[in-house]
C-alpha cells in the first residue's frame, strides 16, 4: 500500500512540474498586433487586432475550438 501512495504522489509532482508552462502564445501575439495597430482607434483598431490574431492563427495552423480559443485570446490582450 504504502508502495502504490508513494507511485501516486510521484506522479502528481510530475504533472505539477510539468504544468508550469510559458504564457500562452495568444497573448503575446494580441500585444504584437496591438503595436501594428498602434496609431488606430475604434472600429480601425478592433478590425486590425482580429484580422491580426486570424492571421497568427492560420500561420500557426489551428482549427476548430483551438483556433477559436486562440483568436479570443490573443484579440482580448491585444484591444
Amino acid at each position: 500500500m504504502k508502495i502504490i501512495a508513494i507511485v501516486f504522489a510521484s506522479f502528481c509532482l510530475a504533472s505539477t512540474a510539468l504544468a508550469q508552462t510559458a504564457p500562452a502564445p495568444a497573448a503575446a501575439a494580441g500585444a504584437d498586433c496591438k503595436k501594428e495597430a498602434a496609431n488606430l482607434h475604434g472600429a480601425a483598431l478592433t478590425s486590425k487586432v482580429k484580422s491580426c490574431c486570424k492571421q497568427q492563427a492560420a500561420k500557426q495552423k489551428l482549427h476548430g475550438a483551438a483556433e477559436t480559443s486562440f483568436e479570443k485570446s490573443c484579440e482580448s490582450s491585444g484591444s
